[in-house]
């Protein structure tokens, strides 16, 4: 009598569950990270001084938020197209001084404080496009590359408001500007409810709209968006008008708060624009990046600089701490998969 002999069973792995599939996707997704990151980031200061879980330092924190994330979303569609605007800090200050002097005639004539207001909003978006209309013509026609262009601006509008103004605030608008970013829903103010309006509106643009489609296709390849019909210069031409009009609603957003168009209100904002951009996600090379990661970037970014000074760091290490973050995102974003839509 023969016995055969049985081979030995291979292994058994146990079966990924979907719920388990469902979560290790979740953890791969850079936003759900970012919004862990952020969450661990208020326990921690929080846990160090219990005052940062609080009404009013959440105001704070969102009063920092607004214009740093008005100007990171246009800089994320400047990215996406595979640009880089360097010039929406110096739009910030020119912008604001400009709104200043027109707001500060009109209240002096006796003009009613709401249409100030408004035309001070007027005059920021406006200057800010044009500085945004002028990059695009350095990038286009005078085939600067972007670094250089926006370089050049940065360095003409920040020198223009310091000729304008003298080093000294503008001040002597309308009495109610400053009281528009005093929170009055919890530590929401109506400046605050606006941004996220226009985050809204932006993200539809990017991710359900023909114009994002362009805007990643342009980054993706502009060779290739060329041929396929795509206007390249006319679409980056609107990408870059577009991230000097958000810029110039910042530089109204500052002279809210602050109650006059100061000359360095937007000192720095370029770098807090392109770390909030990075953090979130967007790839320099062109191709990536979502709203939804820029906007929590940026909250990553302003909890991050709040915290230290509430736990006594001294805000001198605030620059010190964005080139940091810069530097870890833009590393992690190197060995991750790139693939901008549905990341």
């Amino acid at each position: 009598m023969t016995t055969t002999q049985q081979s030995p069973a291979p292994p058994t792995t146990a079966p990924t569950t979907p719920m388990s599939r469902r979560v290790l996707g979740l953890l791969g997704n850079q936003q759900v990270m970012l919004l862990i990151v952020w969450l661990a980031m208020i326990v921690l200061f929080t846990s160090l001084n219990k005052i940062f879980f609080s009404v009013g330092v959440a105001g704070n924190v969102l009063a920092d938020w607004g214009p740093v994330v008005l100007i990171a979303l246009g800089e994320t569609f400047v990215v996406i197209t595979g640009g880089i605007d360097l010039s929406v800090g110096a739009t910030v200050t020119l912008s604001g001084v400009l709104a200043a002097y027109a707001m500060k005639d009109m209240t002096a004539n006796g003009s009613g404080q709401t249409i100030t207001l408004l035309v001070g909003v007027l005059v920021c978006v406006i200057v800010g496009g044009i500085v945004g209309l002028i990059n695009a013509f350095l990038i286009n026609k005078a085939r600067l590359v972007p670094f250089i262009a926006t370089l050049a601006t940065l360095g003409a509008a920040g020198g223009m408001a310091i000729v304008l103004t003298g080093g000294a605030p503008i001040g002597e608008g309308p009495p109610s500007a400053i009281t528009l970013s005093v929170p009055w829903l919890g530590p929401f103010s109506t400046p605050i409810l606006i941004v996220f309006v226009i985050v809204v509106i932006l993200w539809l643009f990017l991710h359900k709209a023909r114009f994002g489609r362009y805007t990643y296709a342009i980054g993706s390849n502009s060779f290739a968006a060329r041929a396929a019909g795509i206007n390249v210069q006319r679409h980056i031409t609107k990408v870059y008008v577009l991230s000097g009009a958000l810029a110039g609603l910042a530089g109204m957003f500052f002279y809210l708060r602050l109650g006059s168009g100061a000359p360095t209100s937007g000192k720095g904002m370029e770098l807090n624009a392109i770390a909030a951009v990075v953090i979130g996600g967007a790839a320099l090379s062109g191709g990536v990046g979502r709203i939804t990661g820029t906007v929590l970037g940026a909250f990553v970014l302003t909890t991050v600089t709040s915290g230290l000074i509430i736990i006594g760091v001294n805000p001198n290490w605030n620059q010190v701490v964005v080139a940091v973050l810069i530097a870890v995102a833009a590393a992690v974003q190197s060995l991750r998969p790139q693939d901008g839509r549905s990341s």
